[in-house]
């Protein structure tokens, strides 16, 4: 009789906005396949990522940062990353080194009391302590406010630690089979990907309230004229005729380099080369409108 010795689960990933939930994901699987940037609430989709080895197969879901929702689309955003909690085998609550515990984190925990499953503590960017072991303070704050089954200070950005976690989250798992085939690496489709690549260069080129004002959809892509081409064409959507003016910019400098910045990330996506179209049109208060979040990928489901 043959004994199953492969694992497999699912593991979720919550926490603040700007932990780090997002780069860690893409650190684990290997590629980029959640944008990242130093603005809040960058993730706005539940992301899943598939890590395969000859031994187990873990399924990460990259979460939005829990935070205060101020509209409907941030409503959506939090509910969204609660929900991924259900079902799971295992979750990471994913932190930073802090003196005192934030009132983000600590409402995140009391939620996460109604879970049966393991709960690991994560506590990301240990690489900006002037002392390692000044980690020892945040360890201090947080080992009592839920019974974690483990604590890991990591560093992404050092790749520090995340072995162990690994090879401990592992351990938690059932054994089972594989849920999806070793070539997969994300459950969401490439125009999806190709659109997150496209806001993520606006997130990054932009301040104030326009990264948080921003939708972008892939509305074709088809066989270029040119051959070994794609023609790929993309809305940006803004809330204001304000907002619109700055993502073109002066003399058309702005969408340029949104167009320059976004092609090395869609080549490598289509493994083709491509041509871009960006227009940017005015959808006026889209992120509090049901009808345009839907239409703009952002369910209830997200």
């Amino acid at each position: 009789m043959l004994i199953n010795t492969f694992k497999s689960g699912f593991v979720a990933i919550v926490g603040r906005p700007n932990v780090g939930k997002s780069t860690f994901l893409n650190k684990v699987i290997g590629k980029k396949i959640a944008i990242t940037s130093n603005k809040p609430q960058t993730t706005r989709n539940r992301i899943l990522g598939i890590l395969t080895t000859d031994d187990y197969q873990i399924a990460f879901t990259d979460t939005p940062g829990i935070h205060k929702a101020q509209n409907e689309l941030g409503r959506r955003m939090v509910n969204a990353s609660y929900n991924a909690t259900n079902g799971v085998d295992a979750i990471i609550f994913m932190t930073t080194p802090l003196k005192s515990v934030l009132k983000g984190d600590q409402i995140i925990l009391d939620n996460l009391k109604k879970t049966r499953v393991p709960v690991y503590l994560v506590i990301n960017k240990v690489d900006q302590l002037k002392k390692f072991n000044d980690i020892d303070l945040t360890i201090a704050l947080y080992k009592d406010l839920y019974p974690f089954v483990g604590i890991y200070p990591i560093s992404v950005l050092e790749d520090k630690n995340l072995d162990v976690l690994l090879k401990d989250l592992v351990k938690s798992l059932p054994f089972g089979p594989k849920y999806y085939p070793d070539e997969m690496l994300s459950d969401h489709p490439v125009r999806f990907l190709m659109a997150e690549a496209i806001r993520e260069k606006i997130l990054n080129l932009t301040k104030e309230e326009i990264p948080h004002s921003i939708a972008c959809i892939i509305d074709d892509v088809k066989d270029s004229q040119t051959v070994g081409y794609k023609d790929i064409y993309a809305t940006i959507y803004v809330e204001r005729d304000s907002q619109k003016k700055i993502i073109i910019g002066k003399d058309g400098q702005m969408i340029k380099r949104i167009k320059e910045n976004s092609l090395r990330d869609l080549k490598n996506l289509l493994q083709s080369k491509v041509h871009l179209d960006l227009w940017v049109k005015v959808k006026k208060d889209w992120k509090d409108r049901p009808t345009d979040l839907n239409a703009l990928g952002y369910n209830k489901d997200i």
